[in-house]
């Protein structure tokens, strides 16, 4: 057994690049989508019924939806999922996230808390770069949001048809979930999508075969004669008509190419054409401001005319913290993602995941906390020279195999309370904008990572756990592993393994579960619709006030599914006979 200081840098090592093991892959063979185009073969001008900004995990859906009667235009900044054969399976977790090129599926940004961060940049979104996790939000998520419950739930099977199944369940995950029935996370609900107390095997969206399948499947429920699909087209701004009208009224976008060269798409004349923006938590808010809409003030410092005030866009930005302990194992463990979740009555979720191989396919880069990132939490700027990180990175590479036998039990608050606001940093769509998400600013949320952290230190001290872990490492030397990894840019305190709510704050992370900055009621209503402007919505997780279920993917694909639904039967009503879908 080596010694204490040596677990630490060995498994503390393991833990930084176990944790963003969240790679990409996408379905084995990809679908022929005759819609499918490259936006450099675009035309200079075109018309549409619908434009939708952001082919991600609401916009595959809605397009594909809208499509059934309508001429939709689809326009994604990323390219395509299918094709790569290095992200196409499960075991080659890390590859997309640690992939820091211009043309990378995951775009990293690191948020003002100094919690390092990725959004997706790929057709199918966040669903190309997540741990795969299927689970419906509560029933009681749907009633408060005003959601019709019987098209909510014909949504979500429509989408479970394509992307979920159910987990294989072997020995690291069923020990999880056993130990989390011994903690008291009860009564256990067996294999189901929806969102129970106590302790589940929930959905995800990786088959049998350990492919995954994302939003962008859902694309083969399109009507191809009514649907054309840009990629690699960037969209800078919402065209408005002002003038003769009481109110701005969307009615075109400007995107360029990969090349650079600029296109306008126009909404078609006539009524209920619609401009809808599914660029996500941080690319919805960040358009509708360098479109003119937003925080006066802030659109003048950077120059941006005016077309309408909105204070409200960009606030309410939330992040639900994650925590993780991570646990070495004597006993090999399968490669797994999250499977199992423990619904707790205190506002916490317990999840795991475990394996070896997460450091997609190369032993020089260990997914989203690569050596590279590490080096920042611990050297001071200045010194962030290549020989200091070439020399990290030579330490990972002589690491014992040992240190990647084990995996990590994390949770994540619920909500969150704690909000904070993005900005725009510079003019240009593909720059991050600056987001500041407040962690634990709110105690509610710091009390709910302790009462989760005390959880799981329960199912790692389980007799159903008990294999899976060392008898000679205390609780305390596993909170310090992890306390010593470089999760996070935050400085680290000595006495965090015995104060758990310092432990919650020095190493805090992100799950990926960022909303806020278009919520409904404060920029959009509840048709989605841009307060104060006609004929543009915002359909996406930006639109949230509090995350949905323990993971949101699939609430927010069926949000795509069911809106459409929504604005298919409102024109059918309002007897919109002008359209073509030729």
């Amino acid at each position: 057994m080596a010694t204490l200081l040596g677990w630490w840098r060995l498994f503390g090592a393991a833990f930084a690049g176990i944790l963003f093991f969240r790679g990409f892959s996408s379905s084995e063979k990809a679908p022929n989508y005759s819609f499918m185009h490259n936006a450099t073969s675009a035309p200079p001008t075109s018309y549409y019924d619908y434009i939708i900004v952001g082919g991600g995990t609401a916009g595959c859906p809605l397009a594909a939806t809208l499509s059934q009667n309508y001429n939709v235009l689809l326009l994604e900044r990323g390219g395509s999922p299918y094709g790569n054969p290095n992200i196409t399976n499960l075991a080659a977790f890390g590859a997309a996230l640690s992939d820091l090129s211009p043309t990378s599926p995951s775009q990293r940004f690191i948020s003002e808390d100094g919690v390092i961060n990725a959004r997706a940049r790929v057709l199918g979104g966040g669903s190309c770069l997540n741990a795969g996790f299927y689970t419906r939000a509560s029933p009681y998520y749907v009633r408060e949001v005003g959601w019709d419950g019987r098209l909510v739930n014909e949504s979500y099977e429509w989408v479970e048809k394509v992307v979920a199944f159910e987990p294989p369940m072997r020995q690291w995950q069923s020990a999880v979930r056993d130990g989390l029935l011994e903690a008291g996370v009860v009564p256990y609900n067996g294999f189901t999508y929806d969102h129970l107390h106590g302790t589940k095997v929930g959905g995800t969206i990786f088959d049998r075969d350990e492919h995954r399948h994302t939003a962008a499947d859902l694309l083969q429920y399109a009507n191809p004669s009514g649907l054309t699909l840009l990629l690699h087209a960037s969209v800078h701004r919402i065209l408005f008509r002002i003038r003769g009208r009481s109110r701005p009224m969307a009615h075109g976008v400007v995107f360029t190419d990969a090349t650079g060269a600029k296109h306008t798409a126009y909404l078609k004349k006539g009524s209920n054409k619609e401009i809808i923006v599914s660029a996500g938590a941080l690319g919805s808010p960040q358009l509708l401001m360098l479109s003119g809409v937003g925080p006066a003030e802030q659109l003048k410092a950077h120059n941006i005319t005016v077309v309408l005030e909105q204070p409200m866009v960009g606030q309410g930005m939330a992040d639900n913290s994650m925590n993780a302990i991570y646990v070495p194992s004597p006993a090999p463990v399968e490669v797994s993602l999250i499977e199992v979740v423990g619904i707790t009555e205190f506002g916490s979720y317990i999840e795991a995941a475990s394996g070896s191989n997460f450091a997609g396919g190369s032993s020089r880069d260990f997914g989203m906390f690569s050596p590279k990132i590490g080096q920042l939490s611990t050297v001071p700027p200045k010194e962030r020279t290549p020989e200091a990180i070439a020399k990290a990175v030579e330490l990972m590479d002589s690491l014992n195999q040992t240190a990647f036998m084990g995996g990590f039990i994390l949770e994540k608050i619920m909500g969150p309370v704690s909000t904070g606001h993005l900005e725009l940093r510079t003019l240009n769509v593909n720059d991050n904008p600056s987001v500041t998400f407040n962690y634990f600013k709110d105690p509610i949320d710091l009390q709910r990572c302790v009462q989760g952290i005390s959880t799981i230190e329960r199912v790692i001290e389980s007799k159903a756990f008990s294999k899976f872990t060392y008898d000679n490492l205390s609780l305390p030397d596993l909170l310090n592993m992890t306390e010593n990894s470089p999760v996070n840019l935050l400085p680290k305190h000595q006495n965090a393994s015995r104060s758990l709510e310092q432990f919650c704050k020095d190493t805090v992370m992100t799950i990926w579960h960022y909303h806020g900055g278009c919520q409904v009621g404060r920029v959009v209503d509840h048709d989605y619709k841009v307060l104060g402007v006609d004929a543009l919505r915002v359909i996406d997780g930006s639109t949230f006030n509090y995350s949905p279920g323990t993971n949101p993917q699939a609430t927010v694909m069926m949000l795509g599914r069911y809106m459409g639904l929504k604005i298919l039967r409102e024109t059918l009503l309002a007897g919109d006979h002008d359209h073509d879908s030729n």
